[in-house]
């Protein structure tokens, strides 16, 4: 059996476990975990999600958020997405870059994810990290995450590095600092 393929069956067992889902044993921090998993997987962790979302037998609810779908909304809220293709084309990806930073704010993806309603039992898959870089970092998103959903785990399914310090998106980009995580697994 691979190593991933380890992880996640230890991923799929932690979601059964009660203090998992409670929050219990992480010394009064946020219930933020990261499951790490190399670039090269990334299909194969789409299909594994897939998989436990159809999953009945879990003793909870999965609620997925991708991060580059909710940016793509984003975009479409504010009328841009179609032309983002001309507006590279012509003013070049750095105009393009500092243009969708304006509104492509934490507050403004913490927003689309609070229309849905949540309860006990629900765990936030956060998905779509590396579709979605650079317009939105998750470490940022992280810091605001742990206020508006305190109540839920937050599993991030991250390509790339967690050393319990500092994340390393797709194993290269420099690392960014995150203190408040846990590795899953």
């Amino acid at each position: 059996m691979s190593v991933l393929n380890e992880k996640m069956d230890r991923l799929k067992v932690k979601m059964s476990d009660e203090d998992f889902l409670h929050g219990k044993g992480l010394s009064n921090e946020v219930n933020i975990r990261m499951f790490t998993y190399d670039p090269q997987d990334e299909m194969e962790v789409r299909y594994f999600i897939e998989q436990l979302k159809s999953d009945t037998h879990l003793k909870c609810n999965i609620k997925e958020y991708n991060l580059y779908s909710i940016f793509l909304g984003i975009c479409e809220d504010k009328k841009l997405l179609h032309k983002i293709p001309d507006m590279e084309a012509k003013k070049g990806s750095d105009f393009l870059l500092s243009k969708i930073l304006k509104f492509s704010t934490t507050k403004a993806f913490i927003d689309k994810m609070q229309d849905e309603d949540r309860q006990h039992g629900d765990v936030i898959f956060l998905t779509g990290v590396g579709e979605v870089f650079p317009f939105m970092r998750v470490h940022s998103l992280l810091e605001e995450m742990q206020v508006a959903f305190d109540d839920v785990p937050i599993i991030v399914m991250y390509p790339g590095e967690f050393n319990g310090r500092e994340v390393v998106l797709f194993n290269e980009f420099k690392a960014n600092e995150y203190y408040r995580a846990f590795n899953l697994i």
